[in-house]
């Protein structure tokens, strides 16, 4: 059952090569360790080794965010914004995890998660109804990520919205 709140998703289709190699990589160190497996079941135990590590990483790293999805799919914005929030604090403290997730989270994700953060915060806002709270949050946004082009078509279409009523 598809839900009905838009969710947009940037992918870095440049990143999956180095994703790509590594699991290239759990291959290879299985078969060297593992000398008489068949090359299919190093395949097969390298290919497992990379989605536990891919899984296992979002499965920790990500639970804010996680949760803030599940809260924002529910319709509870208010309790979405705190896990955004939360998110946004744990990648703003650990910032190497954010601007390496290609090999810590194994993401091919083109837009940070301090990012989404933000933009997801103010998406809530604008879907409890509350304008300010979601202006500012797409202006840090922006301030942030200047190149934030989510963030960008927000702000005109709010402006748009507000130059009309």
């Amino acid at each position: 059952m598809g839900s009905k709140t838009p969710v947009v998703r940037q992918v870095s289709w440049l990143m999956l090569i180095p994703q790509l190699l590594v699991m290239a990589a759990l291959i290879v160190l299985i078969a060297l360790l593992f000398p008489p497996k068949p090359l299919m079941m190093s395949v097969a135990y390298g290919s497992f080794l990379y989605l536990l590590y891919s899984y296992g990483s979002r499965w920790l790293l990500l639970k804010s965010h996680r949760q803030g999805m599940a809260l924002t799919q529910a319709n509870d914005y208010r309790g979405a914004i705190e896990k955004y929030n939360e998110s946004y604090h744990f990648f703003s403290d650990h910032p190497w995890i954010d601007r390496y997730r290609y090999f810590t989270l194994m993401s091919p994700s083109l837009i940070s998660f301090r990012e989404m953060a933000l933009i997801n915060i103010a998406f809530c806002y604008s879907q409890i109804g509350d304008g300010a709270n979601t202006r500012l949050y797409y202006q840090k946004a922006l301030a942030e990520f200047p190149d934030s082009e989510m963030a960008k078509m927000a702000l005109k279409l709010i402006a748009s919205i507000e130059t009309k009523g």
